[in-house]
């Protein structure tokens, strides 16, 4: 893949050198809170976006284009790239770099408050490790869900993730409900400047169109069982759902005690934990509340 930088800038923000003298100009000095660890790996660069594969009828949206470097290697391969940053320093650095490259438009905008109505988008970025789960969310749970999310990740919330039984998490459920993921690669901490203090995963996310089919309210009904049973990750199914509170709960049922009831119909044994559930058993788990 060859990239080609804007000959009006002399600049590589996928370069660690130009990268700091990028910065150094701008007076810009990133914050460890704000999660800014720029890739500076041509490599994974490369490998991120060849997991998207993107064509030129693609739209991209990019949370957290920070100085650039993933940003030139999606505007080589898409056809537009909506390239989101959130900090207003970094504005100026993008609209220099890509003032000539009609593909790409920069926003200074927070992921979580960028809303749109458009379909048939795709979203590449490396997010800040402490919104990870947030954005993930943001994105599976509208209706008009992305075609595939290609995410750069700590290993250790990638590994949630992609969590089996007996060591299912909230994350972990609410992911797999929505979407079919893996785990592309991982990622040293010295491919990133500066670099952070844990390893990152390149995360592939494809939406499971079956599940937006689904009525609203088993969706609903879904996330409160699933939400209910990790209150207590420690105690039993049971002990957790005998405190079903129907008061903060948008979907109308029965009392606890014969939601309980209509749980152990399902077949599936209470005084399992909900670590222990497969995603198929808290399908089971839904029906039988809802018959």
């Amino acid at each position: 893949m060859i990239v080609i930088i804007p000959q009006n800038v002399n600049m590589d923000p996928a370069s660690p050198a130009q990268l700091r003298e990028l910065l150094h100009r701008y007076s810009i000095r990133p914050k460890k809170h704000l999660g800014q660890n720029f890739i500076i790996d041509k490599n994974i660069l490369r490998k991120i976006v060849s997991a998207a594969s993107l064509s030129k009828k693609d739209v991209v949206i990019e949370p957290g284009a920070g100085a650039g470097s993933l940003t030139i290697f999606l505007a080589k391969e898409a056809g537009q790239v909506i390239a989101l940053e959130k900090d207003e320093r970094f504005t100026p650095i993008l609209k220099e770099i890509f003032q000539k490259e009609r593909n790409v438009i920069i926003k200074n905008n927070d992921i979580l408050k960028f809303e749109f109505s458009f379909f048939n988008y795709k979203v590449v970025g490396n997010l800040p490790y402490y919104i990870a789960p947030a954005i993930i969310r943001k994105f599976l749970e509208r209706e008009n869900p992305p075609l595939s999310m290609i995410l750069v990740t700590q290993k250790e919330v990638a590994e949630r993730m992609m969590a089996s039984p007996p060591h299912m998490n909230l994350l972990a459920v609410s992911l797999q409900f929505y979407a079919d993921s893996k785990i592309i690669s991982h990622i040293s901490r010295n491919s990133f400047w500066p670099p952070p203090g844990v390893d990152s995963s390149i995360v592939k996310i494809n939406p499971n169109k079956n599940t937006y089919y689904l009525p609203k309210k088993f969706r609903e009904e879904f996330f409160y069982l699933a939400r209910t049973g990790f209150a207590h990750p420690r105690k039993q199914l049971r002990k957790n759902l005998s405190f079903l509170d129907n008061k903060k709960k948008k979907v109308v049922d029965s009392n606890p005690e014969e939601k309980i009831k209509k749980l152990e119909s399902s077949g599936i044994d209470l005084r399992r934990r909900a670590e222990e559930l497969s995603i198929e058993e808290w399908m089971t788990l839904v029906r039988s509340s809802l018959e």
